[in-house]
């Protein structure tokens, strides 16, 4: 499903973000330290010019990408449950048509070219990051998930995966089937679900991720 939005509206209307931060189940009960998972093949090797955290609009482009607009939200924290401030959170997927930004991709000819591909979001004192993307998509020998990459300092801090709860490609994946620990499976498989009080078929997911250490202030 398509939604015209502009970048301008999406970065500064803070109705979104009330609804998406203020959605029950943002903190898990007890936490789990979040699994590394590979970082793959498909880390852009050529960042794109936009990098911020709308990936369904390049620049000012008024076409946006295909798919299932998605929002992405969640929360950097420490192993004490404590946010961390300037955190910066990375997420890149492939397109509708299962095509990474990434000249290594195997159907480069079918990439969206509306798709960004890839997004950055610095965290402030609350932890809090927001993404609008596109639901994720299978594609051969993966199930649908979206790559996470958080640094803080300069320093790689972890590099993760974020699946679909319930999706019956998971059960056939290699990489999340690897892990063992049901814990750690549900600490990186939330739920896509309708964002409350969305008008044309949004989809929000929320995915904290709990870092294994304490980084200094």
């Amino acid at each position: 499903m398509n939604i015209i939005i502009t970048r301008r509206n999406f970065l500064r209307n803070a109705a979104w973000t009330a609804a998406l931060f203020s959605t029950p189940g943002l903190f898990a009960e007890q936490l789990t330290r979040t699994p590394a998972q590979t970082e793959g093949p498909f880390y852009p090797n050529h960042l794109p010019l936009d990098t911020d955290n709308d990936l369904l609009v390049i620049n000012e482009g008024v076409t946006p990408a295909v798919g299932d607009v998605t929002y992405v939200s969640g929360r950097i924290l420490d192993s004490r449950g404590e946010p961390i401030r300037g955190a910066l959170v990375e997420i890149w997927q492939c397109d509708h048509a299962g095509a990474y930004l990434h000249t290594g991709t195997s159907n480069a000819d079918k990439r969206d070219k509306n798709f960004q591909g890839f997004g950055r979001f610095m965290t402030g004192s609350s932890g809090e990051y927001l993404f609008r993307t596109i639901k994720p998509v299978p594609y051969p020998g993966r199930t649908p998930h979206i790559h996470y990459k958080v640094k803080r300092a300069g320093k790689d801090l972890l590099t993760t995966q974020c699946y679909i709860k319930g999706h019956p490609g998971n059960e056939k994946d290699g990489i999340w089937r690897n892990m063992k620990d049901e814990k750690q499976r549900a600490a990186v498989t939330v739920d896509f679900a309708p964002l409350k009080g969305a008008t044309a078929g949004e989809l929000a997911a929320k995915f904290d991720i709990v870092l294994g250490v304490t980084p200094e202030a």
